[in-house]
């Protein structure tokens, strides 16, 4: 299944704001989590009701409708799988969701099976991908997509340790997460039936993902660290504090309580 790069990023949110978060801490300190002033909260959620992957299933078929790949996708529904939701004030902002490798497979083995058995079959990996993504073009930016990315590879790592991520995109869209996120494309475009469009599978090493942010911290004013994600990334302090939110009996509480998995606060989305 496609990840699109639905987010349209503002002028103001590019470069210039950075997540952060703090769940059950005084608005004083939360402050001092991100540069400025905090303008909005969001609240990032596991999709495990009915109605939360039911909001965040529209929301995929309305985006996917509109790139014209269909409007009749459905989210995986195994336990291997994680669908994540971003929202403030009730309303859905975006979703994306993590699956872990399994008996029941990945959704890229349909036309990437061989490929991804090479890193399947290596001694000590173990593999999953990112599919699902969809935001509303209205809001979303990309301290947002940063944010969402970040939590998503931080659960995935510690409740999985998965060591290699994949995504299938449109190839025209190949750059755009080879520049992002450190992508690496794959063997060669195919086509994928289920949106009847071609798909390039790409692949990240999860290992490289904090040497990319440190990288991105220490040449932050250069051009390639303004146009990756990673210089928007939680820093090494705040993710050890997020990985302890999202493993903690307290995380587990509020999940069972149907409260947000861990509130952040954005600016200039």
């Amino acid at each position: 299944m496609f990840i699109q790069p639905e987010a349209r990023f503002s002028a103001a949110a590019m470069g210039q704001a950075k997540p952060g978060f703090g769940d059950r801490l005084p608005d004083e300190q939360r402050a001092k989590l991100v540069p400025g002033i905090f303008s909005q909260a969001v609240d990032i959620e596991l999709a495990d009701t009915s109605d939360r992957r039911e909001t965040a299933c529209s929301l995929i078929n309305k985006r996917y409708a509109w790139r014209g790949y269909g409007n009749h996708h459905a989210l995986p529904s195994h336990r291997a799988s994680a669908t994540f939701t971003a929202s403030a004030q009730s309303e859905v902002l975006g979703t994306v969701t993590l699956v872990v490798d399994s008996d029941v497979g990945l959704a890229a083995d349909k036309i990437f099976a061989e490929e991804l058995d090479a890193f399947r079959n290596a001694e000590g990996r173990k593999i999953c991908e990112l599919s699902r993504l969809a935001f509303e073009t209205s809001l979303p930016s990309k301290p947002l997509l940063a944010a969402l990315f970040h939590i998503v590879f931080i659960y995935g790592y510690h409740h999985h340790r998965c060591t290699d991520l994949f995504i299938e995109v449109n190839p025209r869209h190949r750059r755009f997460y080879e520049a992002m996120l450190g992508f690496k494309p794959i063997g060669a475009p195919r086509t994928n039936e289920s949106v009847a469009a071609p798909s390039q599978l790409m692949w990240l090493e999860i290992a490289s993902i904090r040497p990319r942010i440190e990288m991105a911290a220490v040449n932050a004013t250069s051009d390639k660290a303004q146009r990756s994600l990673y210089s928007l990334f939680f820093s090494r302090d705040d993710a050890l504090e997020l990985a302890e939110e999202l493993t903690s009996d307290e995380a587990i509480q509020r999940k069972m309580d149907g409260n947000a998995l861990v509130k952040i606060y954005l600016t200039d989305l």
